[in-house]
């Protein structure tokens, strides 16, 4: 039984909510996103609620609910609110910087590393070492952010690397020298 499932979906204000029979659509002030439901769970919207219910009580129909719940969820705050990430650059001459929308990050390698984000992604750069990533769809931020940070993770020595903002880095004892 799906705990995460069973909460009902708060609808913020200027924000409106279209469902079909198999795909919702949901429009607010940073943009519109939709979603096609699966069979096995249905939407319904009451006042300013949207409440998500199994059709049948099958393995697959538990186990989209708590997902097609959260997914919904996530669009209403994305329209609304939007997300963001902040990655943080440390070590000496890593770099980063814009490009017009490129990011273009120098992190000690020969060559500087181009990230091109996808349409509805906004990067910013502040002061060359702190990136912040933001956008509607929570998802493609957090993989945008995972694979800037993939390309210089910290490291446990130094802790020299990119990690995001309260990314704690467990830092070991260096050889012992004589």
């Amino acid at each position: 039984m799906s705990r995460i499932g069973k909460k009902e979906i708060d609808i913020p204000q200027n924000t409106e909510v279209t469902i079909n029979k198999s795909a919702i659509n949901i429009k607010g002030n940073k943009g519109e996103m939709s979603y096609n439901i699966p069979p096995e769970i249905n939407v319904e919207k009451k006042e300013n609620k949207l409440i998500v219910t199994k059709i049948d009580q099958t393995k697959q129909a538990q186990a989209l609910h708590g997902l097609s719940r959260s997914i919904i969820n996530n669009m209403t705050i994305g329209v609304s609110q939007g997300f963001h990430k902040k990655l943080v650059i440390q070590g000496v001459g890593y770099r980063s910087q814009m490009d017009g929308k490129i990011l273009v990050l120098n992190l000690g390698y020969s060559h500087p590393i181009k990230i091109d984000p996808p349409i509805d992604i906004n990067i910013n750069v502040e002061n060359n070492t702190n990136i912040i990533i933001s956008g509607v769809d929570k998802e493609k931020v957090g993989q945008i952010a995972a694979s800037i940070r993939s390309t210089r993770p910290p490291e446990p020595y130094k802790g020299k690397g990119i990690r995001y903002e309260n990314e704690n880095v467990r830092r070991k004892v260096g050889k012992a020298g004589k």
